[in-house]
């Protein structure tokens, strides 16, 4: 019995050791009649017999008795002569368990602003709360010897990231979020996750009572990327103001001298088409259109683009 040798069969209570397990299995599967049984503020007993539930026990202390408590009578080991209940008796504590962490990668994804498939990751940590002891021993734990938390747990964290990709990756896509500044959506990715995750916990007796701490977050090369890519994009946006303002400058001097005319118009009108000229040429020179391959921007009259190689259509503009 290690552990349990010095306990007395006619009292039962969860042992100190134990305390932190989310389930914990008695170990004798004889129990005697009119045995005393206390259950903490914080758990609830569960009988099982040949799989399947047969009654639970509220906090409290108890006297194991079929005349007190009806669903002992389906327990009765019969070859004893009723002295015993043959019985998987497990304790599961129903507080919440808090700061549990989960994470790992949610999916390559295509941001909406730049085209660009950039990866995810979220990392973060939930708390646990057993809202069905039964449906968590049969569909999840199984009534075999229960070992550590980790079996419960572990496949939490798996569940959630399930959900996260989903979820995410849902929003991403429909609603064009950029990957950039996604941690604004935080919010509202909490409350969503946590009500697709109880469709999917339900089913095993478990909730996440809460979400906290945490990140979307992408590779810090991914970053970068997607940072120079809008830098790229204002640059070219201002470049493109410049020039448009000077061409229309150079065009009004030209319109003026003309209808001038006389001494020194025509050096005006040659001074204000070669400025016109110059202008268009630089306008030329930036312009940039994006690659069909890879839809980075590619100078006007570039042959290939510099990043994937291929050959621009637009070469000759």
């Amino acid at each position: 019995m290690g552990l349990f040798s010095n306990l007395r069969r006619e009292f039962i209570v969860r042992p100190d050791a134990y305390k932190a397990s989310i389930v914990f299995k008695w170990p004798d599967t004889n129990i005697r009649n009119r045995t005393q049984l206390t259950v903490e503020q914080d758990e609830l007993a569960v009988f099982f017999r040949d799989g399947k539930v047969n009654g639970v026990i509220q906090p409290g202390v108890s006297t194991l008795d079929s005349s007190e408590i009806p669903f002992l009578g389906n327990l009765v080991d019969a070859a004893t002569g009723g002295k015993f209940f043959k019985t998987e008796l497990y304790f599961v504590s129903t507080r919440e368990f808090a700061n549990l962490p989960f994470g790992g990668m949610v999916d390559n994804v295509v941001d909406p602003e730049t085209g660009l498939a950039i990866g995810l990751r979220v990392f973060g940590d939930y708390s646990l709360k057993v809202v069905g002891p039964d449906r968590l021993i049969v569909n999840l734990v199984g009534t075999q010897n229960f070992q550590s938390n980790d079996q419960i747990t572990d496949w939490m964290r798996d569940q959630l990231l399930k959900v996260f990709r989903t979820d995410v990756v849902t929003h991403i896509t429909n609603e064009r979020w950029p990957i950039l500044g996604i941690a604004s959506q935080n919010a509202q990715i909490e409350q969503e996750t946590l009500a697709a995750a109880a469709k999917v916990l339900d089913p095993y007796g478990i909730s996440v009572a809460r979400m906290g701490n945490f990140v979307i977050s992408i590779k810090p090369e991914d970053e970068e990327t997607l940072k120079k890519y809008r830098r790229d994009v204002q640059y070219t946006k201002l470049a493109g103001s410049f020039q448009g303002a000077a061409a229309g400058e150079a065009m009004e001097g030209i319109g003026e001298g003309a209808a001038k005319g006389g001494e020194g118009s025509a050096p005006a009108v040659v001074a204000g088409m070669g400025l016109a000229g110059a202008v268009f040429s630089a306008a030329n020179a930036t312009r940039t259109a994006p690659c069909p391959k890879c839809g980075t921007q590619v100078a006007a009259g570039a042959k290939f683009c510099p990043s994937c190689g291929a050959e621009q259509p637009h070469a000759a503009l």
